[in-house]
């Protein structure tokens, strides 16, 4: 039985994805668990598939350049594809070269996930059961997130690595007891 206090659209749409808040929590506890075991191939990985992305949106940026040539602003548009197919390419492909820049991302990522996760707590700590959790994975985000950029740059090899994999557990533990509790 839950909480009376707890709104029944909430109760209807947690129970409705259940098994898949289930799965992503689980994910999130293996992924984590890997990432702290394995800090450096963590970092090094989360580097990668930034540059990756990026060389995906350069190429994307790049191709809508020469597709709308006519375009007014066509070339500054394919000057920022170029740029961002240029730091993919450093980032995706040079191993250990950007980890700082990156990590200081991450830590302002963190710790801003961490303030909208204490939003989402403290305005839910009336209604909902599991708010302390919520609470409790927006303080550790916060808390990560200024370690990583107070850290800087001597963290950027292990730090970003273990961080992303003690963010990734604690989001699957609130995940997983969200929906135990209702």
């Amino acid at each position: 039985m839950t909480d009376p206090r707890i709104p029944q659209d909430l109760v209807d749409n947690i129970r409705e994805n259940r098994t898949r808040l289930r799965w992503i929590g689980v994910g999130l506890l293996v992924a984590g668990t890997l990432a702290i075991l394995f800090p450096l191939v963590a970092s090094i990985s989360a580097k990668a598939l930034f540059g990756w992305f990026l060389l995906i949106v350069g190429a994307a940026v790049l191709w809508h350049a020469f597709q709308s040539r006519s375009w007014k602003g066509a070339l500054l548009s394919g000057g920022i594809g170029v740029l961002q197919l240029a730091l993919g390419v450093y980032l995706a492909f040079f191993p250990l070269t950007g980890l700082v820049g990156l990590t200081a991302l991450v830590g302002i990522l963190f710790a801003l996930q961490g303030v909208a996760e204490l939003a989402i707590a403290f305005g839910h700590r009336e209604g909902a059961q599991g708010w302390g959790w919520m609470a409790f994975s927006g303080a550790a985000s916060l808390a990560l997130g200024l370690l990583l950029v107070l850290g800087l740059p001597g963290t950027a090899l292990w730090a970003l690595g273990l961080m992303l994999g003690i963010n990734f557990l604690s989001s699957g533990i609130g995940l997983l007891a969200l929906v135990a509790r209702v």
